[in-house]
């Protein structure tokens, strides 16, 4: 079990001033009545279990909500027009996702019925941060925002691909292109040169361009799934990405180049690029990066936090990765580097396992059929799950059609609370919910100061709130029937206004664009 009190965040701040404040925010929450007891609040959140990560607040509290924001926390009684009884459910910040490719109106009714109320794309990003989440930007069940996309622009600048994120990428509809429709459609199925091309100067000049244009845009950071361009980027474009991030102090979102399980090479290529440039950076989902060698990686990067390079990470609480049967990972030996056999990958559509000669079939007459490669052993995820500042994330695949067996990891944030806090269990409670709410905070705070107002319970935060039944809480969805939604959350709150009410959606929908 860790214990919550013993934490130590890592993140570089003045630690009297801190501490100050959070004394301050803890006893004006608990001791401090409203100003007008006459006042009648349009929410009121009362009789529930609140827990707020950063003053460590953990008691029977009253809540008033007003335009947005928390106006009161109080052991004394609030009047609302709508007053919500929390007796026996635990009331806690919003869930923050860093990691989630799915700005659909699917996606966002899942992941809000996982007590999501921030979904962010920051691992593959967009361009231009405009045309991320159009399908959803009208109607946003929760906040939503994204990263500058290297990928993208990579592909703009060597292919003349047009495509602004995932969910576009897979859209059937026309999208803007340059003749090349069929390709960009099969981006992670066929390599293609824009992935495989080492880029000229001129290119990288280009590129560079575009990155401090979508910083200008608001994004939260540059995405680098590396490991999709592994072939093509080359140290000199790596190394400008890390100048740029250096340069407008965002962080770096970054998938590995992965090698054979357990392989830290590619965690040491960026960390020396992360100590020699200054950039801050953040790898994506720990576990699917170091695999057998959890312990090391974790160990390296504890190591770069203390000597000085700000450096943190995720981890999602599946044991498999999805993509095509005919994805360009499957034209390497995939055999070795995750170190699974045929057996070990499974046919979304019917949960069967395969073998070599059902393999080869599919891979012929079903090339955009999808798979879960099961490789991650449970060990792994709960060593990551217990080390200090390691963030929960769903690494959520982009939701369009309950047709579409394409959606794995639908669930994490329940599932954390299920069955690692109250099952097993692994961790408690507080710190669960700090790693769910206040560090995926602290950490794009400095980007945007929109975050210290997130993954807080505290007056003056945003009123995004999750209210969930701790002795139920579960995710239901599998590999093989992933739309199903999580037990336990029962009402989520997203600025201010209820957008699950009783566990089921409601009409109201008040997320906002955080770029």
């Amino acid at each position: 079990m860790i214990n919550s009190q013993e934490y130590k965040p890592v993140f570089q701040r003045s630690t009297l001033p801190h501490l100050f404040l959070c004394i301050l925010a803890l006893v004006l929450s608990v001791i401090t009545p409203p100003a007008n007891s006459q006042t009648i609040y349009p929410l009121v959140i009362e009789n529930g279990r609140v827990i707020d990560p950063e003053t460590k607040l953990d008691a029977i509290q009253n809540i008033a909500i007003k335009d947005g924001k928390i106006a009161a926390i109080s052991n004394e009684a609030f009047k609302g027009e709508v007053t919500i009884n929390a007796s026996g459910l635990v009331v806690s910040p919003g869930f923050i996702d860093l990691h989630s490719h799915s700005p659909t109106k699917l996606g966002q009714d899942y992941q809000v019925l996982d007590g999501v109320t921030t979904a962010l794309e920051l691992e593959t990003g967009s361009y231009p941060i405009g045309q991320y989440a159009s399908e959803i930007e009208s109607q946003p069940r929760v906040n939503f925002g994204t990263s500058v996309s290297h990928m993208f622009i990579r592909l703009r600048v060597k292919n003349g691909i047009e495509i602004s994120h995932l969910v576009e990428m897979n859209s059937p509809k026309p999208i803007g292109f340059n003749g090349l429709v069929s390709a960009a459609r099969s981006l992670f199925t066929t390599p293609n040169e824009w992935a495989t091309e080492v880029a000229t100067e001129t290119e990288i000049k280009q590129m560079k361009s575009l990155l401090h244009d979508g910083i200008d845009q608001g994004a939260l950071g540059i995405g680098l799934p590396l490991d999709y361009v592994s072939e093509g980027v080359n140290n000199k474009e790596l190394t400008m990405v890390f100048e740029v991030a250096a340069t407008r102090d965002v962080p770096i979102f970054i998938h590995l180049r992965r090698g054979i399980n357990g392989d830290p090479s590619g965690l040491d290529e960026v960390l020396n690029l992360a100590k020699s440039t200054g950039a801050r950076l953040h790898i994506c989902h720990i576990t699917h990066n170091a695999m057998k060698n959890i312990e090391l990686f974790l160990a390296k990067i504890r190591e770069a936090n203390d000597a000085g390079v700000d450096v943190t990470t995720e981890v999602l609480p599946y044991n498999a990765g999805s993509t095509t049967i005919s994805a360009a990972v499957f034209k390497r030996d995939w055999q070795t580097i995750f170190d699974i056999g045929y057996e070990d990958v499974e046919w979304m559509a019917t949960g069967e396992r395969f073998n070599e000669a059902m393999w080869h079939e599919y891979q012929a007459s079903h090339p955009n059929g999808q798979v879960a490669h099961h490789y991650v052993k449970e060990e792994w995820t709960q060593r990551a799950l217990t080390e200090p500042n390691v963030m929960i994330v769903s690494d959520l695949l982009p939701m369009e059609s309950r047709e579409k067996n394409v959606a794995p990891h639908n669930g994490s944030f329940s599932r954390v609370l299920g069955r690692y806090v109250r099952e097993l269990p692994l961790i408690d409670l507080p710190t669960a919910i700090e790693k769910m709410t206040l560090l995926p905070a602290l950490r794009l705070e400095s980007i945007s100061t929109r975050f210290k107002y997130k993954g807080r319970l505290q007056l003056g935060a945003d009123a995004d709130i999750t209210i969930f039944n701790p002795n139920t809480v579960l995710d239901k969805a599998t590999y093989s029937d992933p739309y199903q939604a999580s037990e336990g959350i029962i009402h989520v709150v997203v600025n201010g206004q209820l957008s699950v009410k009783n566990g089921e959606l409601t009409e109201h929908y008040p997320g906002k664009r955080l770029n």
